[in-house]
């Protein structure tokens, strides 16, 4: 009960949060803070309702008024939809007290009305992840995609954003389309948009594979998977980054949610090809994600395509599950889930945080562009440590949280290549290849990205105008820091609570993935990992050089020149390692990927014209019913209602004529 009252309150918080912040919209600094304080304690009791429902592995159920014939209006916190709950209320805790600082340079700008939409923005979310009803899934759903898309255009002056919020706009109605069909074949087949009853519904062979690929194409473009991905690198960057944080931490992760809603939940992973084509997006996207992000000097756009590529972690861990399933390998189907949804929350965890570093720096420069940045480690200490310290886990180095869900993805892929057919035998190595590749380019775009910012010499304009952010930004970036390690050293207490939550999904007991310090992929005799005794001998490394020295050995002279040496050579700021220059080494190994890049623009493009020639030709259709439909027929009443007019001669004697002749007619007409 209390759970549920908890729930309830924040619910409530977000949506009074964003009144009152709408309300003062003219004053706003207090607007500010009541958004951002409001999405802090909402967040906060957004956890504490998801957390005992992840412990003890039971839900709850709130069922509404029936407003519609329908549907009923019902909340199912089941366990993963309080995963994803917990999820969303963790990046709220963060962006909420970030925001506070943040939107101060919107000031006269409408701050209350970015409170508003930030809040209502959060809550949809969490709405989405826990309605159990189709209908008001797409409610939500929507409610959700057009709070974001005024939020990507927040800066009406800013041509770029507006252009962004359109492509979004138009490539988020394209996927929500194919959701929506996808339930009405559902509901044809039960007579109802309850999910409870689409688990149980009777399709056949045909109607389950139309529904799970209208499923996962319609949850696709949500999440940004390629070839769908174009929309993604233009609406992140061009929102607050606030609000980016969000959308790439957790709102392309309630595409996820949808897919294993459907594809396992629903329909049961039954055929195996499902989980293969959901392997092979996943692998496409994370390589083409990565090496996209690479070439980028734009450091949000730079964050945008890496969002892309770890979407492709995510669904290749939720296809080999799904494949383990179909399979009937529950336990691997069981890990491979583990490995998407752990994945899941790390992603928000450290890409939040590096959001946020990145909206710090812009915040200070007022540039996106890496080549105008450097050495900025200097005059903003805090975030550049922030940002380092995301820059590591979304890296996979150990023990942060980045390796553990990576260490997951690894074993789930090579446990499903020693089962099934050549063909699996063949794909999930090459998925294992993939994933390897893809951690190596992500080490190289993070080294780009943290190198070029916060080390080297600064390339900009007056750098002694540079300083640290303000102190919410930094308790924000702070705790989403701190998650980066608790979600990694506390990684043999989490992954069986994760692990509990794939085994729901399958209604099945759940395997052991943890022993005291150490993590497993469902048997110990496989593999082991510890993330407290990795952090220990890491430690201990560091440390051991220090003793060495403080023990005997010869300590080095004070360096008194403070230009990097050049290997003999007379330094020069132009030796220093560009944006550009990273990737130039890249450009020719890769060249037919990024060829495809422009390809996929131009797809984009197509696809945006013609949704602007629909609506020029819907225009059309409309004034062609106004001229020859619409307009005439209003002529022909006016002209009927001045010829009536001649009836009306004022006569009292007439009208009663009129009434005894009307009479008459009525007598021949019953007596006949």
């Amino acid at each position: 009960m209390i759970v549920q009252q908890l729930f309830l309150l924040s619910i409530f918080l977000y949506v009074v949060g964003a009144l009152i912040s709408l309300g003062l919209n003219r004053d706003g600094k207090i607007a500010n803070y009541v958004s951002g304080t409001t999405a802090f304690l909402a967040g906060c009791t957004g956890v504490a309702s998801a957390v005992p429902v992840l412990i003890e592995g039971k839900g709850f159920i709130l069922e509404g008024m029936e407003f519609i014939p329908f549907g009923r209006f019902t909340i199912n916190v089941d366990p993963l939809s309080a995963f994803m709950t917990l999820v969303i209320s963790l990046l709220s805790i963060a962006t909420g007290v970030y925001s506070i600082s943040y939107q101060e340079e919107y000031i006269g700008k409408g701050t209350g009305v970015m409170g508003f939409l930030n809040n209502i923005f959060i809550v949809s979310m969490i709405l989405v992840v826990t309605s159990d009803n189709a209908f008001y899934f797409l409610v939500f759903w929507e409610l959700m995609t057009l709070v974001s898309y005024f939020l990507v255009c927040f800066e009406q002056e800013n041509r770029e954003a507006i252009k962004a919020g359109f492509v979004y706009f138009v490539m988020a109605h394209v996927g929500t389309v194919l959701i929506m069909i996808s339930f009405i074949l559902f509901y044809v087949y039960t007579g109802t948009f309850d999910f409870a009853a689409f688990r149980n519904a009777n399709l056949s062979p045909v109607i389950k594979n139309l529904a799970f690929l209208l499923a996962f194409l319609g949850f696709g473009v949500k999440a940004g998977i390629v070839p769908f991905h174009f929309w993604l690198p233009q609406a992140h960057p061009a929102a607050p980054s606030n609000v980016s944080a969000l959308m790439s931490g957790v709102m392309i992760k309630t595409a996820i949610y949808g897919i294993i809603r459907v594809g396992v939940d629903f329909l049961g992973a039954a055929t195996w090809w499902w989980g293969l084509t959901v392997l092979a997006f996943g692998a496409i996207s994370a390589v083409f994600g990565v090496l996209y992000a690479v070439s980028e000097n734009d450091l949000k756009r730079l964050l945008a395509y890496s969002s892309i590529e770890n979407v492709g972690i995510i669904l290749m861990g939720v296809g080999a599950g799904m494949m383990g399933i179909a399979t009937g390998y529950v336990s691997v189907g069981i890990l491979g889930i583990l490995a998407g949804l752990y994945h899941l929350i790390n992603h928000a965890v450290f890409k939040g945080l590096l959001f946020l570093g990145a909206g710090s720096v812009v915040y200070r420069l007022h540039t996106r562009n890496m080549e105008e940045m450097g050495g900025l480690a200097r005059y903003m200490p805090w975030t550049g440590l922030t940002f380092f310290i995301g820059a590591l886990s979304i890296s996979a180095l150990p023990p942060l949280n980045g390796f553990v869900s990576k260490w997951f993805t690894y074993h789930t892929l090579f446990a499903v290549s020693t089962k099934g057919s050549v063909l699996i035998r063949m794909a999930f190595p090459l998925a294992a290849v993939a994933l390897a590749l893809t951690g190596a380019l992500t080490s190289l775009c993070f080294v780009k990205a943290y190198g070029v910012t916060f080390t080297g010499p600064f390339r900009g304009g007056n750098e002694l105008k540079i300083k640290e952010v303000p102190v919410t930004m930094l308790i924000g970036m702070g705790l989403l820091a701190i998650g980066c390690f608790v979600l990694g050293l506390g990684a043999p207490v989490g992954a069986g609570y994760i692990a509990n939550v794939a085994s729901a999904l399958l209604h099945v007991s759940s395997p052991k993935v943890s022993d005291g310090l150490s993590i497993f992929p469902a048997s110990s005799e496989q593999a082991m990992l510890s993330t407290p005794l990795v952090l220990v001998f890491v430690v201990g490394l560091a440390i051991l050089p220090l003793l060495i020295i403080g023990t005997g050995g010869k300590r080095a002279g004070r360096r008194v020149d403070f230009e990097p040496w050049a290997c003999g050579y007379k330094y020069s700021s132009r030796m220093a390692w560009t944006s550009t220059a990273f990737a130039h080494s890249l450009y020719p190994l890769f060249s037919p990927v990024y060829l495809l890049r422009t390809a996929f623009t131009e797809a984009g493009r197509f696809i945006i014209l013609l949704f602007k020639k629909a609506m020029a030709y819907i225009s059309q259709i409309e004034l062609m019913w106004e001229r020859y439909i619409y307009y005439p027929l209003f002529h022909f009443m006016v002209y009927i209602g001045k010829r009536a007019q001649t009836f009306q001669t004022g006569n009292v004697r007439i009208y009663c004529l009129y009434i005894i002749l009307t009479l008459g007619v009525l007598l021949i007409a019953t007596v006949r």
